[in-house]
């Protein structure tokens, strides 16, 4: 056989694309045509660019593809071969399956490729149309069959060949074995150097098809309706896929520089075809994430460009999981319900349905969790997984996952709110364990670069964890003032308080000023609303009376929840956090002004308690010994704390918040996770109508 490799440029001109899309039928069993159209080795598009590049390159074929292909059936046929070709390699060893896996991959190139401009182009009754059409010569025999069965008058062969085909696609029975073929592909066949982009292209076939919901919002047709979706989501065998694709992102193995492999079993043909054209070619030679400095859009180009079979099939769980989510989504079991491979089956609660090494889930994560899509499977495997949260809580180098999240809350005007978001409710989910809780303070860190604030030399994984989201609520407050935002702050810090433990100095400080910024916001605001209304000014407030009414009763809540904080603290840890008293005392008179506040008064008269008992120490040794220096200070109030009895104070419910996910979470998940497909992605889909879907959370 010879070899065509093919370049965008020479596609429009290529013998074998122009008979497949004419308006001649090929049978599937034309060996030679088959052969002589799948030998070619294309350049796939890395970027949006070299997507609409070939786009408009192949912009004349597909448009006579689909003038033509209801009456020849070629898409059919070339289905058939694929799916031959597919069942023959599930029974091949590795030297003989080596052209088997070229012509296998270049066929589901092709499919994939129609797949997308079919759905750019048309709808999802067209697509099926188009997969169950049949050549007009077997469209004659049927209604020549039809004819005699009715003993009706003679068709015209005009109205033959026009015939709806909607009786075609009644069962969709070659759609439904062509996601059977693809599901054994990415399940059965080993990932291998010249396996990878068969996998690869398998799992970027599957996006491609549940696209469909990206452009079906046009005719606002329901996923539940898709026949799409209900083929894929009815599908047995949903806990090997899901395992299969987890593992994908577990192992993250990297792209082989060559498509096929250097080693294809002696292949003359191959040896050729990659020689001439090589596809993902590394332009460095690096096989590791840079993630000491890089921000997460370096790391999801990097993650994209390295590992794009994890990256797809990262992608690829998102969108299985996060729809149909009010109906029996086997896929979503089968996440929340899968084990660590090292535990026993028996282990836990509920049913297993299928076991992965959580360690190299974990590892993996850790890696890339300042990256959207991954910081969503990280949620969902915590929210939802009971199994991996308490694998989780029991590691021992927590700080390998939460500093990378950290980063990505200190680096928030980088970040799109909503991987904003999902960070702090891992964060508070995280918190809701007390294990957590205690261990993150045992945790030190030394010379963190990335924290610019203030030079630290060391401070707790707890004490940078308060600091960042103490810092976030104030990012909030300037730029976002989002309620929701500040909620899942101060329930995470509320979560810790009553374990925080040796608090550094400027955490210190920095919880105290916390309540001192909110102060002094309050006090301008409640200010403004007793000025006459032709004398008000209004700056950075809402502009009516009311607007600026719910502003101040949104501030009391989070002024109470800082205090409570503040209180918490104190009565469970004050003998771990002179640091906290200290700057309590120099700071008390910011406290002055919500004494008597009917909101406040009950929480701050315990922290006056507290106040005055050690002012009135460091008082009497002041007497004793004149002014005091700050280590003297601290030494006062190390001595009496260990005379202190939290039993003078007013008993409060101890804080404990639980992440609850809102009703109908779809209608965030489902527009967040297709902005990511878009925009981290390997497949690029240049079609307009898509905006609509994702611009509202693309920034």
């Amino acid at each position: 056989m010879g070899i065509n490799v093919s370049r965008n440029a020479d596609l429009a001109s290529n013998e074998w694309l122009q008979r497949f899309v004419a308006r001649q039928h090929i049978a599937h069993d034309d060996e030679a045509f088959w052969n002589g159209l799948l030998n070619y080795n294309i350049v796939m598009p890395e970027n949006s660019q070299d997507q609409l590049s070939l786009d408009s390159r192949l912009e004349t074929l597909c448009q006579s593809f689909i003038g033509n292909n209801l009456k020849t059936g070629n898409f059919g046929s070339l289905i058939t071969v694929f799916l031959e070709k597919a069942s023959e390699l599930l029974s091949l060893s590795d030297q003989e399956s080596n052209m088997h896996v070229w012509h296998t991959f270049n066929a589901l190139f092709i499919i994939r490729t129609l797949i997308k401009y079919i759905n750019e182009t048309g709808s999802e009754f067209q697509l099926l149309q188009h997969f169950e059409a049949m050549p007009s010569a077997e469209q004659l025999k049927a209604a020549e069959e039809q004819q005699q069965q009715q003993a009706a008058a003679s068709i015209a062969i005009e109205a033959t060949e026009q015939a709806p085909l909607a009786a075609l696609i009644v069962d969709g029975a070659k759609f439904e074995t062509f996601i059977d073929a693809l599901f054994n592909l990415i399940v059965v066949i080993p990932v291998k150097e010249f396996t990878y982009h068969l996998h690869l292209e398998s799992v970027n076939t599957l996006i491609t098809l549940l696209a469909v919901h990206l452009f079906a919002q046009q005719q606002q047709q329901p996923t539940d309706k898709s026949i799409v979706f209900r083929t894929i989501y009815k599908c047995q065998h949903a806990n090997v896929l899901m395992s299969a694709l987890l593992h994908f992102v577990a192992r993250m193995v990297e792209v082989p520089h060559t498509m096929f492999g250097s080693s294809s079993a002696g292949s003359f043909v191959f040896g050729i075809a990659e020689s001439l054209l090589s596809i993902f070619t590394f332009r460095k030679q690096q096989d590791v994430l840079k993630t000491s400095n890089a921000t997460g859009e370096e790391l999801s180009q990097q993650f994209r460009t390295h590992y794009p079979l994890a990256n797809q099939s990262l992608l690829l769980i998102l969108i299985l999981t996060n729809h149909c989510t009010a109906q029996d989504n086997a896929y979503r079991t089968s996440l929340f319900g899968c084990a660590d491979s090292k535990d026993s089956p028996k282990q836990g609660s509920g049913a297993v349905s299928f076991q992965i090494d959580f360690s190299a889930v974990y590892e993996t994560l850790c890696r890339i969790v300042t990256i959207d899509q991954a910081t969503l499977l990280l949620y969902l495997l915590l929210h939802r997984n009971e199994r991996f949260y308490r694998f989780v809580m029991q590691q021992q180098d927590l700080e390998q996952l939460v500093i990378p999240i950290l980063q990505t809350l200190y680096n928030a005007p980088d970040s799109n709110s909503h991987h904003i978001y999902m960070s702090l409710i891992v964060l508070l989910i995280l918190s809701e364990d007390e294990g957590f809780n205690k261990n993150v303070h045992t945790i030190l860190l030394k010379n963190i670069s990335w924290y610019t604030e203030r030079t630290i030399s060391e401070i707790s994984l707890g004490g940078i964890l308060i600091l960042i989201v103490i810092r976030t609520i104030q990012y909030n407050m300037l730029k976002m003032r989002d309620k929701y935002l500040h909620t899942n702050c101060l329930a995470a810090l509320a979560n810790m308080s009553g374990h925080f433990r040796a608090l550094h100095p400027y955490v210190a400080q920095r919880l105290v000023s916390l309540f001192e910024t909110l102060a002094r916001k309050h006090t301008r605001l409640d200010a403004q609303l007793k000025e006459p209304a032709d004398s008000a000014v209004f700056v950075n407030v809402a502009t009516t009376p009311e607007d600026m009414m719910q502003d101040l009763s949104v501030l009391e809540e989070v002024l109470r929840m800082v205090l409570e904080i503040l209180n918490s603290c104190l009565t469970n840890q004050l003998v771990y956090c002179p640091n906290l008293v200290y700057t309590l005392l120099y700071k008390r008179s910011v406290f002055e002004g919500f004494r008597s506040h009917h909101a406040f008064q009950d929480v701050i008269q315990n922290i006056d308690m507290v106040v005055g008992f050690f002012s009135s120490r460091l008082q009497r040794v002041q007497e004793q010994r004149g002014e005091l220096g700050v280590n003297e200070v601290l030494e006062v109030i190390s001595k009496g704390a260990s005379q202190w009895s939290s039993d003078r104070l007013r008993k409060f419910p101890d804080l404990k918040f639980k992440y609850v996910e809102e009703d109908a979470p779809e209608e965030f998940f489902i527009p967040y996770v297709w902005t990511l497909v878009c925009k981290y992605g390997c497949v690029h889909f240049s079609s307009e109508s898509i905006k609509s879907v994702t611009t509202d959370i693309a920034c």
